[in-house]
């Protein structure tokens, strides 16, 4: 589903990430682990296409990003990766349901919001979908940020350091929708993390190596 090979990203002639190959099926469930600067979140950055490595191949869903032009990567990137980043980026001035509806119109498809209703449904947000952000909760804010990335039924979901700054039980709630939510979507689910709480819960692990 993805792969990269001979993967190297390079910050002022310094690598921060090296990975001879990696790669995960359709539906698989993967953990990358490291600790603070090993590279987990510039991995998940060039597997979204929001980052070009400085070389290596990287394949998502049967297509090469590196052969993509920018547009046609923001495309791909809207219409077959989900992505909910450490930082949400909800927008402030929409609602909940605008900020969902937003993801399927910068992806160019239709915007459906029965769909849209479907998925805040199941992630227990219906009663929020007219609210702003800052009417949410930390937890119902996540929920709306995991809305946003699977909304458009991606091939591919990511998620960065959702954990981290959660309690032991909140912990647990946010990789189990994760999960749910991948699962929904036969995604695969690939978490970056040094979140060593959750690896008992997802067995296929990477470990990225201190950076040097």
């Amino acid at each position: 589903m993805f792969e990269v090979r001979d993967l190297r990203h390079a910050y002022d002639g310094t690598d921060v990430l090296r990975i001879d190959a990696l790669g995960a099926a359709q539906g698989e469930h993967w953990i990358v682990l490291g600790p603070s600067g090993s590279g987990k979140s510039t991995l998940l950055h060039i597997l979204a296409g929001l980052l070009r490595p400085t070389r290596g191949e990287v394949t998502v869903a049967g297509q090469r990003l590196n052969a993509l032009k920018p547009a046609e990567l923001d495309r791909f990137r809207g219409r077959h990766v989900g992505i909910v980043l450490q930082q949400l980026h909800l927008v402030p001035t929409l609602t909940v349901e605008k900020n969902v509806l937003l993801a399927q119109y910068l992806a160019g498809v239709a915007q459906e919001r029965a769909r849209v209703r479907d998925v805040l449904g199941s992630l227990d947000l219906a009663e929020k979908s007219h609210a702003y952000p800052h009417e949410l909760s930390h937890g119902q804010a996540q929920r709306v940020a995991v809305a946003r990335a699977v909304v458009n039924k991606p091939a591919l979901l990511l998620a960065d350091e959702p954990t981290s700054n959660l309690d032991d039980l909140r912990c647990l709630q946010a990789l189990d929708l994760l999960v749910t939510q991948a699962r929904a979507c036969d995604a695969t689910l690939l978490i970056a993390t040094h979140d060593r709480r959750i690896t008992e819960r997802i067995p296929k692990q990477f470990t990225l190596g201190q950076a040097t």
